[in-house]
């Protein structure tokens, strides 16, 4: 039976990740026709509660609610009675009595959307929490893996970067190790957490971490805005000791490996301008994959009640 909520993915079994994935592929063959849109959803409302700045999260669950034919409200925090001090438990108690049936969160704190699915019997879908988990970017990311490997098991994916105040990194190597992916974090010893996930190896040199072999190299974007101290000397020095330089790019192209971002990008942080015309960088298929999996997942907790 359907969930009511998506929150994380821990708590998704092999089962629900499978049904999701597999229902993402047909939605995504929607978009070659020359009407990309499908009743699914007609008639429901989809609530977007964000509040932190999105542009690919929140513009994709919007396209794939809009393709599944749902009614879409934007939720303005900056113009709301969030600044005049209203409690998330108002703003929602308020929002319910709109009989949304969908919200869509966004929020700084980690656990909130858990708490709002408390509170509402919309289902709530958790767009990025903290540093805690964004389930459905975890979700196109093994999809895009699929779409390459049918059977991705013994693959190897290098998550490389900001791991401490990563959700992406948190719930994409939840979601690979539940396929049965071997995944490893590369990145500066202050950013890589000696405690997580059990069976993740921890690299801080590339040169190591590339003899692992990888098939893919995922890049994360360096959080500044979560950093409240200086993890690392400076950005050129990041960029020198973690980043995909252009000789990297050789190595990689060489190698014939992926490249993955969930973005934003930071050109001459974490890769450098070649990666984004690099043959197998994989970039612009996440975002397309991102609609897909999105629609699945609004798909999956199309609501029945009243």
């Amino acid at each position: 039976m359907p969930r009511k909520d998506l929150l994380d993915i821990a708590s998704l079994d092999r089962s629900e990740i499978d049904l999701l994935l597999d229902q993402a592929a047909p939605f995504k063959e929607i978009f070659t026709r020359s009407v990309k849109k499908v009743p699914a959803l007609k008639g429901k409302s989809v609530l977007m509660l964000f509040y932190e700045p999105s542009t690919r999260t929140h513009s994709s669950f919007e396209v794939a609610a809009k393709r599944l034919s749902a009614d879409v409200t934007n939720f303005d925090v900056a113009q709301s009675s969030i600044t005049k001090g209203e409690s998330v438990r108002e703003t929602v108690e308020t929002l319910q009595a709109m009989r949304t049936d969908f919200i869509i969160v966004r929020h700084k704190a980690s656990g909130l959307p858990g708490t709002i699915a408390k509170l509402t019997k919309a289902s709530v879908i958790n767009a990025g929490d903290g540093a805690h988990a964004h389930p459905t970017q975890g979700l196109l990311d093994a999809f895009t893996i699929k779409e390459k490997f049918s059977d991705p098991t013994g693959k190897k994916v290098l998550i490389v970067g900001d791991i401490l105040h990563s959700r992406v990194a948190r719930s994409t190597s939840t979601i690979l190790k539940k396929l049965g992916v071997d995944v490893a974090y590369l990145g500066p010893g202050s950013l890589v957490p000696k405690q997580g996930p059990e069976n993740i190896r921890r690299f801080t040199n590339y040169e190591e971490a590339m003899k692992w072999g990888p098939d893919f190299v995922y890049l994360l974007r360096v959080q500044m805005e979560r950093q409240d101290v200086q993890y690392f000397p400076s950005i050129r020095e990041y960029h020198k000791l973690y980043g995909v330089t252009e000789k990297r790019l050789a190595d990689i192209r060489d190698r014939g490996l992926y490249i993955m971002h969930p973005g934003p990008v930071n050109r001459g942080v974490e890769l450098c301008d070649g990666v984004m015309d690099y043959e197998r960088s994989l970039i612009n298929d996440q975002v397309e994959n991102g609609i897909a999996v999105r629609m699945a997942v609004l798909y999956y907790l199309k609501p029945e009640r009243e």
